[in-house]
């Protein structure tokens, strides 16, 4: 994994040492093509429709297959978390978020870097290695292997511990397709507008489908995937314990009774994981409550919101790259459904500290540790526990818990009389 900095971002997003140019770093940039209209906005609902990506019977197809529970004859396991997509999206439509949290582990080494675990299976004759999830189930001991446990030990050395909330998908076909230059021009606005006190990491991560390639991040809480197939591989081998042909190679093989790769091709061709990101693709974004959004209340909490700096990170309006634009390293070609439209996601898709941090590195390198993407709040009045690890139950708990680089704007917040403050929290409901 790359860091972005300097010349494409900002002065300060970067370390001494750490600047270089996306090129220079081995980006593969988006090939954009022109864009020949204005832009439309993006539909929404919670209607199980497509958004126009595929048709409705394929998009229904496709969420079956989203929603499938999987079983040891289908390669789960034998170390796991869930066994459908749905598990952990699926609030209140599959593509949802979830109450589902997953652990995630490590400690510093001798230099205050940190390092991934080794996490022993039962007796301790085999260990998962440089990654920091740990697995919360397994398929052993069990009839068929009454003798073998693969129960994951996290060790007393790891003094690092989080817990993660799972994120909703609705919408990602979109944020997929947005043009990684406007995630980079948003940083450097972000550095210059603020003198440097507010300055979005943009990561460079691989692209699995196109052989490594790297593209801008913005999918994770770590914006650790730019590629909604390349998150899918890796959900389906970290979170459900399934090899497919971009990620082949099981974390674990006590109790594994199935050949790899576990996810084959079927008649048409397409793999469980090509259906899992065709149907992400083909998620409409969130809705907004229109009744809600129409109150004068909630249109001046608006204005409170972007007065007292909650829009510097949490970006209302993207565009996404016009039709026939190649992302993704040349694996993707956005289609007239995804292209030339407009969402409103509020995030930058950018990796901040806001003083919560969770001390993970999972890529970007050490100076991301306490850094998370900013979360979008698209369909926030659909999820009872907010921030990354969930702990913050409501919106006015969530805001007020920022610090770091959002301090200045909580600050602001608690200056406003308490009816402009009501008039915020009432706009946030309408998301």
């Amino acid at each position: 994994m790359k860091i972005v900095g300097c010349a494409m971002v900002a002065l300060f997003a970067c370390a001494p040492g750490e600047c270089r140019t996306a090129a220079a770093a081995g980006e593969a940039p988006d090939a954009l093509a022109p864009a020949r209209a204005a832009p439309s906005e993006a539909p929404t609902g919670f209607d199980g429709r497509s958004n126009g990506f595929v048709d409705d019977a394929t998009h229904a197809a496709d969420r079956e297959i989203f929603d499938e529970v999987e079983d040891a004859d289908e390669g789960l396991g034998p170390v796991y978390n869930a066994q459908a997509c749905r598990e952990c999206h699926q609030s209140p439509v599959s593509g949802g978020p979830s109450q589902v949290t997953e652990l995630r582990v490590g400690h510093l080494d001798r230099l205050g870097r940190f390092a991934n675990p080794v996490i022993p299976l039962g007796d301790g004759s085999e260990s998962i290695r440089d990654r920091s999830l740990v697995n919360d189930r397994t398929l052993c001991p069990s009839e068929a292997f009454p003798e073998i446990d693969a129960t994951s030990h996290v060790p007393r050395s790891e003094t690092i511990r989080a817990r993660r909330i799972s994120l909703g998908v609705l919408g990602d076909g979109f944020v997929e397709a947005i043009p990684s230059r406007s995630l980079l021009a948003l940083a450097a606005d972000q550095c210059r507008r603020s003198q440097g006190r507010i300055c979005g990491q943009a990561v460079l991560v691989p692209v699995l489908e196109a052989g490594g390639s790297l593209r801008v991040g913005r999918f994770g809480w770590k914006a650790q995937h730019a590629s909604l197939l390349s998150f899918s591989a890796d959900a389906y081998l970290n979170e459900m314990g399934i090899t497919s042909r971009l990620l082949p190679d099981e974390v674990a093989t006590r109790c594994d009774a199935v050949d790899d790769p576990e996810d084959e091709p079927g008649p048409d061709g397409l793999a469980d994981i090509d259906r899992f990101a065709r149907f992400m693709r083909a998620l409409p974004a969130p809705a907004r409550d229109a009744a809600i959004a129409r109150e004068p209340d909630a249109i001046a909490g608006l204005e409170r919101f972007r007065a007292i700096g909650c829009e510097t990170c949490h970006v209302q309006t993207h565009v996404t790259a016009p039709a026939g634009s190649v992302v993704n390293g040349g694996a993707l070609t956005v289609p007239e459904a995804l292209g030339n439209q407009q969402i409103h996601p509020f995030s930058d898709f950018l990796l901040h500290d806001v003083g919560t941090g969770d001390g993970i590195v999972q890529n970007g390198g050490a100076r991301t540790a306490q850094k998370l993407r900013t979360p979008p709040l698209w369909g926030l009045r659909l999820r009872t526990r907010l921030m990354h690890d969930g702990d913050s139950l409501g919106s006015q708990a969530a805001l007020l818990r920022h610090g770091g680089e959002a301090a200045g704007a909580v600050f602001r917040y608690q200056q406003l009389p308490r009816e402009q403050q009501r008039q915020l929290l009432r706009f946030l409901a309408s998301l």
